[in-house]
């Protein structure tokens, strides 16, 4: 840590994203660059508590930041895993559809694919999906060989060594409680004391919009917690899943459905859900916060949002307390799955980020603001694109900031 605690430019948020971000700027020959972790070890939410998945690009509309950064960012990932020996492997996923109101927008994805330039996806029929999942009940399917899977926490630890190794600084438990701007730097007060930067990067992840609220912006969004809940098939049951399953998503939400993942280290998994959170840190079902229920309930755009999609809510909240309505769920993918073949898995919080007339925002939100730049939006694929995110980050940075 430099002596004086100052820096040209200042990270907040140690997960996959700010990482990624200081890793491309450190680059960047003769920066000085510290990244300021609220928790005890990085990757200590969203990039540690997902599915592990590593996207294709086929969801995207084309031309979104999202589509170029996914599409670029998978093909980055590869390389920078076989360069670094992280374990990972292009296993390939299936997209399939149980019933025939899904065949349209099961389309629609292929069409999205090839327009993101994904030429080996390949349209299925009821049998050309058994040979690639056998146990799998659907009616045709979309096989997607580029997707693929990885520990995502084992790749921010190489982005934090090549971050280190480069000499800029990571600091943790360093939660920001304020930040003031002065005459030459931008002061940023947290449990570890002052940190005075020229610049802030925000990528905050769950508290994005809050630190852009401190630095005095108003973003026009909040971030709304959303739970993904997850079931672990036993041991003797794997067999049932040879890679990744996912249904055809439904394209009111930016979820993906309820899936099956091959993980990395042999576990398959079934999960998430998508269960609004009463606190940005509501790990358990029991999990809440009276102020952050408070601040959602003043949200405007909440009670849009809950206007619109009350019943999918309801539905929800039904499969996170009810394992059988989980596990029947999870049968129209599986039907031979049964409730005692699954056990309890982890959780994750999902930041999304919801407008003030309660629209879910889809694409990648990055804004630039003065001497500051606030990523206001990072769901999934982030984790995928997060290199080619990083490197996009700081060349916004570079332009704007002028070093």
């Amino acid at each position: 840590m430099r002596n004086n605690n100052r820096y040209d430019i200042a990270i907040i948020g140690g997960g996959i994203v700010g990482t990624a971000t200081a890793m491309a700027l450190c680059r960047k020959s003769g920066l000085s660059l510290v990244v300021l972790e609220a928790e005890e070890r990085l990757a200590y939410h969203q990039s540690g508590h997902n599915s592990g998945v590593i996207h294709s690009g086929i969801y995207y509309k084309p031309g979104s930041l999202k589509a170029r950064l996914s599409v670029e960012g998978r093909e980055a990932l590869y390389e920078f895993c076989k360069e670094h020996n992280i374990p990972h492997e292009r296993c390939g996923k299936v997209i399939v559809a149980v019933d025939e109101d899904e065949l349209e927008y099961l389309d629609t994805l292929l069409e999205r694919g090839r327009a993101n330039g994904m030429n080996k996806i390949e349209k299925l029929d009821a049998e050309g999906v058994r040979e690639f999942e056998p146990h799998v009940a659907a009616i045709a399917g979309i096989h997607v060989p580029d997707t693929g899977i990885v520990d995502y926490i084992k790749v921010v630890e190489k982005y934090a060594e090549i971050i280190r190794g480069a000499g800029a600084d990571i600091i943790l438990n360093a939660r920001v409680s304020a930040i003031t701007r002065g005459e030459n730097d931008i002061t940023i007060s947290t449990r570890k004391g002052d940190f005075y930067a020229s610049h802030i990067i925000n990528c905050a992840g769950l508290n994005t919009d809050r630190v852009a609220r401190m630095a005095g912006l108003r973003p026009q969004l909040q971030i709304i917690p959303f739970r993904g809940e997850y079931y672990t098939i036993k041991p003797e049951k794997r067999g049932m899943v040879n890679n990744l399953i996912y249904p055809v998503p439904d394209p009111r939400f930016p979820f993906l459905g309820v899936h099956f993942t091959r993980l990395i280290d042999g576990r398959v998994e079934a999960g998430p859900n998508a269960v609004l959170a009463l606190s940005r840190r509501a790990y358990k079902k029991t999990d809440f916060s009276f102020l952050e229920m408070a601040n959602m309930a003043a949200y405007s755009g909440f009670w849009k949002m809950a206007r619109k999609y009350w019943k999918t809510g309801l539905e929800e909240y039904l499969r996170s307390w009810s394992k059988p309505a989980f596990v029947k769920e999870l049968q129209k993918l599986l039907p031979d799955l049964k409730e005692d073949d699954i056990i309890d898995g982890g959780s994750g919080i999902r930041a999304q980020a919801l407008e003030q007339d309660g629209t879910l925002v889809d694409d990648f939100r990055i804004v630039e603001a003065e001497d500051m730049i606030h990523v206001l939006n990072a769901p999934s694929p982030a984790a995928t694109a997060s290199i080619k995110i990083g490197e996009y980050i700081a060349e916004l940075a570079e332009k704007n900031f002028k070093f």
